[in-house]
């Protein structure tokens, strides 16, 4: 046999440690699984709190009852005893005191004798008898030896000794524990008196009564209290659980009913059954549920109206402001024949009709995002070359801000996933925009990162900032942190809400986070597959979370335009040239 090799049947450490990993598993399942049940059950919760306070008195009342027995039946045991000691005590005084022996052998003989006939092996009445001198007492030939007929005299404590050599003229009463094999009880009480045998003197008579019917006795009583508590306990959890059904039943059929309403499913109702307060809850409900489903339904049909009306007056202005679309052109393309001031007013009204035209399509698809009826076109696709239109997009807007614009990998590519391509480039363009509206000239990064189940774009300014509670409002249609500040682009305050409406049709997510004064971050995170659910974005939303490490952008070069060949957008100043 080699170093390496075990005997037959030995245990491997590794083994064991393997059988040890399996059981804490094992363990630590189960103790997830009662954690699981002690939290979303409340009749589990309400069944073992009873049941264990139920045992718990249950315990306690029968701890009481069995010492309060217990302590009865050596009292009783007691009583007797002294009783049944003093009659045969006396009785064995008699017969020592009318005896005519004189010799000491027939006086040990004849007090052997009576100690015998005073004992007694029944298994109803068990009784030992021990003898022994008292302390000075007889010595020499008249002295009676140490004499017993089941017990030995060493089993007698001194202080019962002390007590009866103390009061010799009262019986002492103890109870001795007992440590022969052969006697089934824990203990015995002894009593304990003085006689005087002929020619001898005084003695130490001594009356052992094993507890032994009494041990049997509270044996009997305990088994009886723990079945009769297991059963009661059982009893109580059966009580417990019928007396919980009532209540939670109906409780569970609320939050049913309540889950089936809240997936839209409104003619859902509770029973109602009986009269009681029960009963009274579910008509409650059902009443609540009646009013709720008259208001969402009012609000649906008021819903409808809007959509209807924006969704028409949309369509009905497209044919007149199409007609003023190309009246203004031509008036704009002819204005260096106007006098200045007429010249200023073709621009302007070159300008308001085309962000009036962008309102409209703004509306235009608000309208059918609410109606339900906009159609995803997702194809498979790098998301680097619609960042790269965006920018290239954006360049005359970054020259006059003067931003630099720049795009940092995060790592995690390729960056290739399910998108309509044309949304997709809407959401960043608006965002790339907005930034460099609220930059303030600074630098604007666009952060790209992945993971196995997502891909997220941050777009990053260092501008004005969001305000506190504005994160939640930013999507909101037609809404503006400053509505004084003035905008180079002229948006109509639909961009955002377009936008998170884009990304939720890609089951995608589109965050924002900003400090006053310290800039904004807007994160849009799409799963790679329309069948993938996000779980967590590959970048951070706020500063200080994580810290993107740069890598190479490969085909997304950060770049100063400076010839006709440029294709990213990093802009510092007017003097730069966009590229082509």
């Amino acid at each position: 046999m080699t170093s390496g090799d075990s005997p037959p049947g030995a245990v491997r450490p590794g083994g064991q440690r393997r059988r040890g990993g399996r059981i804490r598993a094992r363990l630590g399942e189960i103790e997830r699984w009662w954690g699981r049940l002690w939290r979303t059950s409340l009749q589990f919760r309400t069944l073992a709190i009873t049941v264990v306070l139920g045992a718990v008195i249950t315990v306690l009342l029968q701890s009481f009852s069995y010492s309060r027995t217990a302590a009865a039946l050596v009292e009783g045991k007691v009583e007797t005893a002294q009783e049944d000691a003093a009659f045969r005590a006396a009785s064995m005084q008699q017969h020592l005191d009318s005896t005519d022996r004189s010799d000491a052998e027939s006086v040990r003989q004849l007090t052997y004798d009576l100690m015998q006939q005073q004992a007694s092996h029944t298994p109803d009445q068990s009784r030992q008898v021990i003898l022994t001198a008292a302390a000075g007492g007889a010595a020499g030939p008249s002295r009676i030896p140490n004499m017993w007929t089941g017990f030995g005299a060493d089993m007698l404590p001194s202080s019962l000794r002390e007590a009866v050599a103390a009061d010799p003229a009262h019986q002492q009463v103890q109870i001795v524990p007992l440590a022969d094999a052969q006697v089934e009880a824990a203990s015995a009480v002894v009593v304990g008196q003085q006689i005087q045998i002929p020619d001898a003197g005084p003695h130490e008579l001594y009356f052992v009564y094993p507890l032994d019917r009494e041990a049997g006795t509270m044996s009997l009583m305990l088994r009886t209290y723990l079945l009769g508590g297991l059963l009661l306990t059982a009893l109580i959890g059966l009580v417990s659980l019928a007396v919980t059904r009532l209540v939670i039943d109906p409780v569970r059929e609320a939050a049913v009913v309540a889950e089936r309403l809240s997936k839209g499913q409104l003619g859902e109702r509770m029973q109602l059954r009986g009269e009681d307060d029960l009963a009274r809850l579910s008509a409650a409900f059902n009443t609540m549920a009646d009013n709720l489903q008259a208001q969402i339904r009012r609000l649906e049909e008021v819903s409808q109206v809007q959509q209807r009306f924006v969704s028409d007056v949309s369509h009905e202005l497209r044919t007149p402001l199409t007609t003023i679309q190309m009246a203004t052109e031509m008036l704009y393309t002819d204005r260096s024949a106007f006098s200045p001031t007429s010249a200023r007013s073709a621009e302007l009204l070159h300008t308001d009709v085309g962000r009036f035209d962008e309102m409209l399509s703004g509306l235009l698809e608000i309208s059918r995002h609410d109606a339900g009826s906009v159609e995803v076109e997702a194809e498979r696709q790098d998301l680097r070359p619609i960042i790269e239109r965006v920018i290239e997009a954006a360049v005359p807007l970054a020259q006059a801000k003067g931003s630099e614009v720049t795009v940092i990998d995060c790592g995690g590519g390729p960056f290739i996933a399910e998108v309509d391509a044309r949304r997709i480039e809407r959401i960043l363009r608006n965002l790339l925009v907005n930034a460099l509206e609220h930059g303030e000239g600074r630098p604007v990064q666009i952060e790209l990162g992945g993971n196995a189940e997502a891909i997220a774009i941050a777009v990053r300014d260092h501008g004005i900032g969001l305000e506190p509670g504005q994160s939640a409002l930013v999507f909101n249609r037609f809404w503006r942190a400053d509505p004084s500040r003035n905008r180079t682009t002229g948006g109509t305050g639909l961009g955002l809400s377009i936008a998170l409406e884009d990304a939720r049709l890609h089951r995608g997510w589109l965050q924002a986070w900003g400090v006053p004064g310290e800039g904004a971050r807007f994160r849009l995170t799409l799963p790679r597959t329309s069948a993938t659910a996000i779980v967590e974005s590959p970048l951070a939303l706020a500063d200080g979370l994580e810290q993107p490490s740069i890598h190479d952008t490969g085909p997304l070069p950060i770049i100063r335009p400076d010839g006709p060949g440029a294709r990213a957008v990093p802009v510092t100043g007017e003097n730069v040239e966009a590229g082509g």
